[in-house]
């Protein structure tokens, strides 16, 4: 379907900080979110560490819409209010079923170093518990992700306990509690 085809939306606007807006992603989101996605080193961190291409961004864009249908959240859009264009994407999931919800994010790489995940994550934390009620959120990274540890750490997040995984690898919790 192209672009003209889509039926129109309208844009759900959920929370703002001094730099972004955040709102649903919506079914026009692929192009934005292949800049992040289908960016090898920004992809380095994320799932398998293989970036995504265009059906599997699209993809991605449908399970998000379901996830709103059903949880009522789910990864949203964040809009630079500068450029007014989204640069990354942020999020509360709850991958392979999980009961804890789990924040997750990821920007284009121009926009790495600027303090803007640490906005979004704690934006969106504090959202969290004030919009949708979550008393926890946790977070999971790889050990050598040392640039996300700041991140969460900052956001509001403590460290927690190593996981130990299938394949002998070890990832690092992070845990998030309202006050």
């Amino acid at each position: 379907m192209s672009a003209d085809a889509r039926p129109h939306v309208s844009t759900v606007w959920l929370f703002e900080t001094a730099r972004l807006q955040v709102r649903r992603i919506e079914p026009g989101d692929g192009a934005a979110m292949l800049a992040v996605y289908g960016d090898a080193e920004a992809m380095r961190w994320v799932g398998d560490g293989r970036p995504l291409v265009r059906e599997q961004c699209e993809e991605w864009i449908g399970v998000t819409l379901r996830n709103y249908a059903t949880r009522g959240y789910g990864m949203v859009s964040l809009v630079e209010r500068a450029a007014g264009e989204a640069i990354g994407f942020c999020g509360l999931v709850h991958p392979d079923g999980q009961p804890e919800a789990e924040i997750k994010y990821a920007l284009r790489r121009d926009r790495w170093g600027q303090g803007l995940a640490t906005e979004a994550a704690a934006a969106l934390l504090a959202w969290g518990a004030s919009a949708l009620g979550l008393q926890q959120v946790i977070a999971t990274t790889a050990l050598e992700n040392t640039s996300s540890h700041r991140v969460l750490l900052k956001a509001g997040m403590q460290r927690g306990e190593l996981r130990h995984n299938l394949d002998g690898s070890h990832t690092q919790l992070f845990i998030w509690a309202a006050h």
